[in-house]
């Protein structure tokens, strides 16, 4: 299982990566392990401004559809194009090629209030 330190992470299971002024969003290595085989991933919500918690898509899997839930607040800015074709990317690389969707973030001071690497080890070991 990877934890890496340079996100922080949600209790839901997404992580965000801040680059600049423009944050990456996509699920963990153990959110993508537990739900099994990523077969569609759909995140109409791309231009829109949402708030922290709110839904901004949903991924797929064989038996079920899960709600993907936004770290901090933000305008979704884009959504990784390689989703469509390839969606399993987010089983193969989470972090990095499996990344779901860019923000604008509207509040930097909500990451402040998100688990880092061990906080979030915790939340899944218990």
């Amino acid at each position: 299982m990877n934890f890496p330190t340079n996100v922080k992470y949600t209790s839901e299971h997404e992580w965000i990566r801040l680059e600049g002024d423009i944050a990456y969003v996509g699920i963990t290595d153990y959110a993508q392990d537990q739900l099994g085989d990523i077969v569609f991933v759909d995140i109409p919500t791309e231009g829109e401004t949402l708030e922290k918690g709110e839904t901004f898509g949903t991924i797929e899997v064989v038996k079920t559809v899960s709600d993907l839930f936004l770290p901090i607040g933000g305008k979704v800015l884009e959504i990784n194009p390689a989703l469509e074709e390839n969606p399993e990317l987010v089983n193969q690389d989470p972090y990095g090629e499996g990344w779901l969707i860019k923000i604008q973030p509207t509040d930097l001071s909500e990451m402040e209030d998100l688990l880092d690497a061990e906080a979030y080890k915790q939340t899944i070991n218990e």
